[in-house]
């Protein structure tokens, strides 16, 4: 991607598409304070827009000549002090999409230009406002839909995980120094890096590397939902289950067997976090191709889910069943990034619980009836905790794919480096990994980037941020 001149003045509709209230149209750019005193006539004549301080909002009309467009108020902000670091005005108008056509239009008449996907946020990471994380974190920001992922977007931009990788690059930033200055005395055979000391250092950042790193699955599941695949044989009511945690008749339900033969799909949120349930096809032998496609899909979900709802029929599997059925799990279960919980419906159709069950202690067992929605709030407790046990608050989350393939690659050269003092290999063989650690170190914060690196993040955002 070829970016656009910074120089000039841009503009967009910053506000949703479409008809609303109101609409708030964004001006950067030297010409923005210009332009705005061309077409604005404020209610105060004494003011002049052009010298009026920054932060202010003023009321008045915008149009041209005779022409009356709307009623509007104007926001100023002046350079530095604005998102972008340029000069910026800000138009709230009346939400109609004829009146914000035209007030474009007449912008674009005096010269300025409409802006392209994160414009706005490109500026301002070109003029220093944010680094390249923190931008990247403006779009998590816009996008997330829960409160754990607003949250961790929140913290990103703020520039928590910014100063965690600054501080571990300044660490190799110095000492690889010395060790290239070994090099300038290599006749000497003179050691300025303190070969224990570097160790050391490699140790703690490898550490803190590998937990950035592990922390990703749990991270990405936050911002893009925790998946809950709802498994179980046919015609244990897995479609009556989704139905009643959703709270809407989203699945068919039938007392036909494999009435479901594909993956079904819905998101709720429950105490701040997103969680994404999936409706399987019930696990049996196939009886036709589709349905073994099916099946096929099932096993997919299982192991891509985070959280596992085996349902079992109270009425008709036995303890022993179900211990059975469960054997299969047992590797999926023991990954630690998984649980695991079962889940006996149909407990309308018993006079009483069976008490074998409550010695299940392997597993959580839950006891509910999905047809007559008991129990229900009881799953929706465990899935709660399961991710309030991995709470985020006090560490430091990755959440986006790139950071994650960055921190991964610095890893590797770590590790590399790692075994080269290991086999005391010469200097300059060590600071040749340290370098490609601190170059995917600062991939992350954008201290080394490129177009195409800046092209792919920005053209994810929308025009007018």
């Amino acid at each position: 991607m070829k970016f656009p001149q910074t120089s000039d003045t841009i503009c967009a509709l910053s506000t949703a598409p479409g008809t609303g209230a109101i609409a708030v149209i964004r001006l950067s750019g030297t010409k923005a304070f210009q332009v705005i005193r061309d077409i604005f006539q404020p209610a105060d004549d004494k003011l002049d827009i052009q010298t009026a301080p920054s932060h202010t909002i003023h009321y008045g009309i915008i149009g041209t000549g005779a022409t009356i467009l709307d009623e509007v108020l104007v926001s100023l902000f002046r350079v530095p002090h604005s998102y972008t670091g340029e000069d910026v005005v800000e138009i709230s108008c009346h939400g109609s999409v004829y009146i914000q056509q035209k007030i474009i239009e007449l912008l674009l008449t005096h010269g300025l230009r409409l802006a392209g996907p994160g414009e706005f946020t490109l500026r301002a990471f070109i003029n220093g406002k944010f680094d390249l994380s923190q931008a990247e974190a403006v779009a998590d920001l816009i996008a997330s839909h829960s409160g754990s992922a607003h949250e961790l977007a929140i913290r990103q931009m703020r520039g928590n995980f910014s100063r965690k990788i600054k501080h571990l690059r300044q660490q190799l930033v110095e000492f690889t120094s010395l060790i290239e200055l070994e090099l300038d005395f290599s006749e000497e055979h003179l050691e300025f890096a303190d070969r224990k000391n570097l160790y050391d250092l490699l140790v703690r950042i490898r550490t803190e590397l590998e937990q950035l790193v592990d922390s990703f699955r749990f991270g990405n599941v936050i911002k893009n939902g925790i998946p809950v695949a709802i498994i179980g044989k046919p015609n244990v009511g897995k479609s009556t289950l989704l139905n009643a945690i959703l709270n809407e008749e989203k699945a068919i339900v039938s007392e036909f067997p494999g009435t479901t033969r594909d993956a079904i799909e819905d998101t709720i949120i429950i105490a701040g976090y997103n969680f994404r349930f999936i409706d399987t096809a019930g696990l049996r032998a196939a009886e036709d191709a589709i349905e073994t496609i099916g099946i096929e899909r099932t096993w997919e979900k299982i192991h891509e889910a985070t959280i596992i709802l085996y349902v079992f029929d109270v009425t008709e599997q036995s303890f022993q069943d179900v211990m059975n059925a469960t054997e299969e799990f047992k590797e999926l279960a023991t990954d630690k990034s998984k649980h695991l919980i079962l889940i006996g419906n149909k407990t309308d159709k018993l006079q009483e619980l069976p008490k074998g069950f409550k010695n299940f202690v392997e597993y959580e067992t839950i006891f509910v009836s999905g047809k007559r929605r008991e129990n229900i709030h009881l799953i929706a407790d465990s899935l709660q905790k399961v991710v309030q046990n991995a709470d985020i608050s006090d560490r430091t989350i990755v959440s986006n794919t790139r950071h994650f393939e960055a921190l991964q690659n610095a890893l590797s050269a770590i590790i590399s480096v790692d075994d080269g003092l290991q086999m005391k290999i010469s200097p300059d063989l060590l600071t040749t990994d340290i370098r490609k650690a601190l170059y995917h170190l600062g991939e992350i914060t954008g201290e080394i980037t490129t177009d195409e690196i800046l092209g792919t993040i920005f053209s994810r955002f929308c025009i007018g941020k």
